[in-house]
């Protein structure tokens, strides 16, 4: 398909900046994956109301870390690495890392960069669009790890750095490192939240399982690629980021138990969409427990093999994520879907609001 395919207009007020006060007061849209009807506006928090019964709802565990990282070159021009992903064991005071580099220059392999509080970089390897190797070395007495969190940032989405730029107010005070990450996080590895989970509270996911529905886990750890554009013309040219995922033996159990009882399997997020079907696919139509990597693109004329429901957010034009929501509930429906939430005020992408897409009957 063409990729204008997913264009929709969006206008700037719409993209949320900063998260709603509280994580389960955001806006939740409810449609049907398979007839064209007037959707229904409710709030996040009577997202119970909606599930079939029964239902099984599969989390993605992925802990964000801080992994955007401000420093300085021994000229003093301003470089940032983000981490983006771990090449070798940890250790106490030296870890190897693929990074995403900003501000090197033409700088060489070789060149060091001190960060706060004694943490140093050598760059070690250039790659493409920016990428690099680089071996992280912390000060006596701290591990790699420590000075990460203690001096790193939270790497959020371009889009809301823009929109704060353009001085959107904040509903009240926000601390980055708690809600952009769920409250179910655990697994720690990811550059982006998987951000359907942000609508989650304890109490809610209690209040679920005390209706009958009952929660299952895996992890994949979302990478840089969840927010690189589609540059072709013709979406089956394009080519995903690979992405790690673990599927625990109890989460394959409890989907092979969901659909042999006809119940309804709910991916809360595209990651645990691409997750469950890229494991199907590998088990020949089987979600099976283990690990493996994952470029699964889902795009209109995919078929699912394991998820019937979906719970996610409001998507970029134009992104693999669009396309992948459009794959599961038909473009023209989505995108009618997307209009009615614009003209409702609803918010978008990561900080915005959510909606849920019914599948079973």
């Amino acid at each position: 398909m063409d990729v204008s395919d997913f264009d929709f207009f969006l206008p700037p007020e719409r993209i949320a900046a900063y998260p709603a006060p509280q994580r389960d007061a955001s806006a939740l849209l409810v449609m049907n994956r398979w007839k064209d009807s007037d959707v229904t506006l409710s709030s996040f928090r009577r997202i119970g109301d909606f599930l079939p019964a029964r239902s099984l709802l599969v989390l993605n565990d992925t802990r964000v870390f801080p992994a955007r990282l401000r420093g300085a070159k021994a000229t003093g021009a301003q470089v940032e690495l983000l981490l983006t992903g771990k090449l070798t064991a940890s250790s106490a005071a030296s870890e190897e890392w693929e990074a995403l580099a900003r501000g090197l220059g033409r700088s060489r392999s070789g060149v060091e960069l001190a960060f706060p509080e004694g943490l140093r970089a050598v760059i070690t390897a250039r790659g493409e669009r920016g990428s690099v190797r680089a071996r992280l070395l912390a000060p006596a007495g701290e591990t790699v790890a420590q000075m990460i969190e203690r001096v790193g940032e939270v790497p959020l989405p371009p889009y809301i750095v823009a929109a704060r730029a353009d001085h959107q107010p904040a509903m009240g005070p926000v601390d980055d490192r708690d809600r952009y990450q769920t409250v179910y996080a655990r697994s720690s590895g990811a550059v982006a939240a998987p951000t359907a989970g942000l609508h989650f509270t304890d109490h809610l996911l209690k209040g679920l399982g005390d209706l009958g529905h009952e929660v299952a886990r895996l992890t994949l750890h979302v990478g840089p690629g969840t927010f690189r554009p589609v540059t072709v013309d013709d979406t089956s040219q394009h080519v995903m980021d690979h992405e790690w995922y673990t599927v625990p033996a109890e989460t394959a159990a409890a989907i092979a138990r969901a659909r042999a009882a006809g119940r309804a399997v709910v991916a809360v997020g595209t990651t645990v969409v691409r997750t469950l079907e890229a494991a199907a696919r590998a088990g020949g139509g089987t979600v099976q427990a283990g690990e493996g990597r994952t470029n699964l693109f889902l795009q209109p004329g995919a078929i699912f093999h394991v998820v019937t429901d979906l719970i996610t957010n409001f998507h970029l034009p134009r992104s693999t994520l669009l396309m992948l929501v459009a794959a599961f509930a038909g473009r023209e429906r989505v995108l009618a879907a997307y209009a009615q939430a614009i003209r409702a005020g609803l918010r978008f992408y990561s900080y915005g609001d959510a909606m849920f897409i019914r599948g079973t009957p």
